[in-house]
């Protein structure tokens, strides 16, 4: 099974992450965890590239493709091989990232990121897609600008933000949408409970 974890900055994303690792690990439930994008050693270079705040000259169209290199990179010499051994991957962002981010909150058009992207993913979608839903002006993110993404006013992950709920209309059956609890273990059980009715973990 192929697990994706999506949402907007600030939403406890990675939080939920480490304690759902946690918990495949106590039950002993063995996973692949790989984030988006990196995970191979030519996509964390690409990685550095794009989140660099000295890059703002970066273009738009750039961005996108460098992220879609990045995830090419990533199919190949990770996803692929894990998922034809029966492994269960959790990944922290996925294509749902670049629709959303690039797509609509650059503006770039939902289509033309995903035209960009069928040549970096060939034909690997997620099973399931974890979106945690909390609006930009709800989230936990803060003052925290740590990178060139972070850093976007607030009008673009307001885009972002509506951009994940568009696709989600597309697909709703890949995505399991969870509204984040002020009780991150709260969250986390439902996530888990999710999960199982999807038959990705025990």
């Amino acid at each position: 099974m192929f697990v994706t974890f999506e949402g907007s900055e600030g939403v406890g994303k990675s939080t939920q992450l480490r304690l759902l690792k946690e918990y495949l690990e106590k039950t002993g439930q063995d996973a692949l965890y790989i984030r988006e994008p990196g995970s191979t050693d030519i996509s964390e270079q690409i990685r550095e590239v794009i989140l660099d705040k000295k890059n703002k000259t970066m273009s738009s169209m750039t961005e996108a493709l460098l992220y879609a290199a990045s995830r090419a990179q990533l199919v190949r010499e990770v996803i692929k091989p894990a998922l034809e051994n029966g492994k269960l991957i959790i990944c922290d962002r996925y294509l749902d990232s670049s629709v959303a981010y690039q797509g609509y909150g650059r503006m770039l058009g939902a289509d033309t990121v995903k035209r960009i992207n069928a040549f970096a993913i060939d034909g690997c979608m997620p099973d399931v897609t974890v979106f945690l839903d909390l609006a930009p002006k709800s989230n936990w993110r803060g003052d925290r600008k740590a990178d060139r993404i972070e850093e976007q006013p607030d009008d673009f992950f307001e885009r972002v933000y509506e951009g994940y709920l568009a696709e989600i209309a597309l697909s709703p059956s890949r995505f399991v949408c969870i509204k984040p609890d002020f009780d991150k273990y709260a969250t986390s059980k439902h996530i888990i409970e999710e999960l199982k009715n999807r038959g990705a973990i025990k």
